[in-house]
């Protein structure tokens, strides 16, 4: 079981939704629609939000309540209430009081709030005994966001055209050191996207994040970095910073404003990190 039953009176369930990291992203096509096709690989890591469900007394659908970082939406906007409506909308069973816990930091390319609602929809599934299938998870959750379903089955995966269609690999980074740091930069869709023109790879992603870590350095390549670097030059310095605390890799994380670094061995945190929000695990 993925959750914890903290309170049998009020059937009171816990879980955490954790971050995940692009290692590699390819914008190969601008679509009909006007969004992009893209090829990565999603990979999960230990960063967590906390989301709580109960029974509620109240004559509502949900009540909803948040700590940690401040939410500055209606909650009605949120999309752990979106991923509760939806599937309420779909199964009968009690209202619920929702809390969420937030420590996953907005705007940071760490899909944070898609995992919120994927776990949502997983927590409901397991409480209730809806039965639903990872295929019906899935297929449900992209219709919040294009990587939400990634964290349905929450493993390695090489996903394309928006992010949805995801095959899961084999990706071990275990040993490995990871060190992640979000400066204070937000960077809107529009931004990360001027200034790039799509094109297709000759080798696919897929092939290239089977060949060793070493590697990846030369082979793959983050490409909203070179729309966003010049802007931000802050984010390039992070990650000139973390080749020379000796990572043997180092991007941007989606459209950012996250760079992180995978280590053989244990990283220093330099002073300029500190002040800025920094995550560190071994994977």
């Amino acid at each position: 079981m993925f959750f914890q039953l903290i309170n049998k009176t009020l059937s009171l369930v816990l879980t955490y939704s954790n971050a995940k990291i692009n290692i590699g992203l390819n914008i190969v096509e601008k679509r009909p629609d006007g969004f992009h096709n893209i090829e990565t690989v999603f990979f999960p890591i230990g960063m967590r939000d906390a989301i709580e469900i109960a029974d509620s007394k109240e004559d509502t659908d949900y009540t909803f309540s948040a700590s940690g970082i401040p939410i500055d939406i209606d909650p009605s906007e949120n999309i752990v209430v979106k991923a509760y409506n939806l599937i309420r909308a779909k199964y009968n069973f009690p209202a619920q009081d929702i809390h969420l816990h937030k420590s996953i930091p907005f705007g940071a390319g760490l899909g944070g709030g898609s995992a919120n609602a994927a776990y949502m929809i997983k927590l409901l599934n397991q409480k209730f005994d809806l039965k639903m299938t990872d295929f019906e998870m899935e297929e449900l959750v992209s219709q919040l966001g294009s990587d939400c379903a990634f964290f349905i089955k929450n493993k390695p995966a090489f996903a394309i055209e928006k992010g949805e269609k995801l095959t899961t690999i084999e990706l071990d980074l275990k040993g490995y050191y990871f060190l992640l740091i979000k400066p204070d930069i937000h960077i809107s869709t529009p931004e990360a996207y001027a200034n790039i023109t799509p094109k297709k790879t000759e080798i696919s992603l897929r092939d290239l994040i089977q060949q060793p870590i070493e590697n990846w350095k030369a082979t793959i390549k983050n490409d909203f970095e070179a729309s966003i670097f010049p802007k931000h030059p802050q984010l390039a310095e992070i990650k000139k910073e973390l080749y020379e605390q000796g990572a043997v890799y180092a991007a941007m994380s989606g459209s950012g404003s996250s760079m992180f670094g995978i280590f053989k061995d244990e990283p220093q945190i330099l002073l300029q990190w500190k002040k800025q929000f920094c995550w560190q695990e071994q994977f």
